[in-house]
């Protein structure tokens, strides 16, 4: 774990562009509340979902992308009143559409929580 984490601040260091500005900002680019009343192909009813996704540029020497998604859902899983799905990420531009990602994923879906790293290919 200690190891990623290295890794992970050595790869923003080597990529990031030149810390000249040391300013903070921040700009908004989604943010969302949505709430679904689920079913099946038979339109019988599946729960409800309350979705919350936020997008947003964070500026700390240079631009990050935070993102956020939750799906807060009741009633959708047979057995079950309410379960949830959380994904928290930081988004680091590479070159032109290429970005490196970290996600920490959070849930009643998942027996612990998981951490993923990875690329992104923005078309």
């Amino acid at each position: 774990m200690l190891r990623n984490i290295l890794l992970t601040v050595i790869v923003f260091a080597l990529f990031a562009p030149q810390i000249s500005a040391r300013t903070f900002d921040f700009m908004k680019l989604s943010d969302e509340i949505s709430f679904y009343a689920n079913t099946n192909d038979d339109f019988d009813t599946k729960g409800r979902t309350l979705q919350i996704v936020a997008i947003n540029q964070v500026k700390i020497g240079t631009w990050f992308q935070v993102e956020f998604t939750g799906d807060f859902n009741w009633e959708t899983t047979i057995g079950v009143n309410y379960d949830y799905y959380i994904e928290v990420g930081v988004v680091k531009k590479i070159w032109k559409g290429l970005s490196f990602n970290y996600q920490r994923i959070h849930g009643s879906f998942v027996d612990e929580p998981i951490n993923q790293f990875g690329v992104r290919l923005s078309l």
